[in-house]
């Protein structure tokens, strides 16, 4: 049995936790937000994020950090990506040397542009960021409905443990030692699952979605490969699992609020109604500005930017997107 703190009270920590007090280990839930630890403590429930899912009595809820992380073999980093840095600060002088941090946040900063284990690894240097990313909807592993995802580590030894402490039989962790493109993957997804949702509220089909999903795993894989990645790591679970699902699924936080702004919502208007971080529209603007840096063509990302930032209409950027000049799927086969 291990001591596992789960940093974060949302709907993906509480499934989380779950899965890790499951399967042995001695399991805190620890918030930033008082009336949020009064709430699960009582009701052993978040009725906004993860209804209907009780939380185990084995499971501590605190609001005390320092207590919450003393002693812990694994820390989850399970809070909004915007809050990873803060988060991450807030635990300096509390973790030893060695310390694994799993982050299972999904964005890219929009100031920096680095991704979630980057952000733990430069204010936390003595950390040792593992990754956990692919299709994994809070509301179905909450109910045990099976699961994979993969384990993204630079250490293989640390990648395996952390595979054996969440793996069960309705959840599968593989691993992998490609965390750069794991992070991008789970990342950028959300950029694309906002156009699939825009798609769904403008009234277009399934043939519509299809062409997004494969068009849109293209562009996140050229814009990982120029930054270093691996190409096929993007077509497993963290890449075009995770967009398949996200551009799917009625769970989907990025997908229902670009069905909002197909329908006339604004951007703020979709995020107030949605009640939950919008993730995609955090990482919009990095996952832009990167594909301009690394010169890579990515007119899905653009259109999604120029919709939710600059007023253009989603039925203007469709027609664009549909509009460009044509070329050959794949440049690099050639004709005999």
């Amino acid at each position: 049995m291990s001591k596992v703190t789960v940093l974060g009270g949302g709907g993906w920590a509480i499934a989380l936790a779950k899965v890790l007090a499951e399967n042995g280990n001695d399991v805190t839930i620890w918030s930033a937000v008082d009336r949020e630890v009064e709430a699960l403590s009582k009701d052993r429930e978040n009725k906004i994020s993860l209804p209907g899912i009780i939380i185990p009595d084995s499971i501590t809820v605190s609001g005390d950090l320092a207590e919450s992380v003393k002693d812990s073999e694994v820390i989850i980093m399970a809070v909004a990506s915007s809050f990873v840095r803060r988060t991450s600060n807030a635990l300096k002088g509390l973790i030893s040397d060695g310390q694994v941090i799993v982050d299972v946040a999904k964005g890219i900063e929009d100031d920096t542009f680095r991704t979630m284990t980057e952000i733990i690894e430069e204010e936390l240097p003595e950390s040792v960021p593992v990754v956990l990313s692919g299709p994994s909807h809070a509301e179905e592993v909450g109910k045990r409905i099976p699961t994979t995802v993969v384990v993204g580590c630079k250490n293989e030894k640390t990648a395996e443990m952390v595979q054996r402490l969440f793996a069960n039989n309705y959840f599968r962790t593989y691993i992998s030692p490609d965390v750069k493109s794991i992070e991008l993957g789970g990342s950028l997804k959300n950029v694309i699952a906002l156009a699939a949702g825009i798609i769904d509220g403008l009234g277009y089909g399934d043939n519509t979605v299809a062409a997004l999903i494969t068009r849109g795993i293209h562009e996140i894989t050229r814009l990982g490969v120029a930054m270093g990645g691996h190409r096929r790591t993007f077509y497993g679970l963290s890449g075009m699992g995770d967009l398949i699902v996200t551009c799917q699924s009625k769970h989907s936080r990025n997908r229902r609020a670009g069905e909002l702004i197909g329908k006339g919502y604004t951007l703020e208007e979709a995020i107030k109604e949605v009640n939950m971080v919008v993730e995609g529209a955090v990482s919009a603007k990095a996952a832009l500005a990167l594909t301009q840096m690394y010169e890579v063509d990515a007119p899905i990302i653009e259109m999604v930017n120029a919709v939710l930032f600059d007023n253009k209409s989603p039925l203007e950027a469709m027609d664009q997107l549909m509009g460009r000049a044509l070329k050959n799927e794949y440049a690099d086969i050639r004709w005999e």
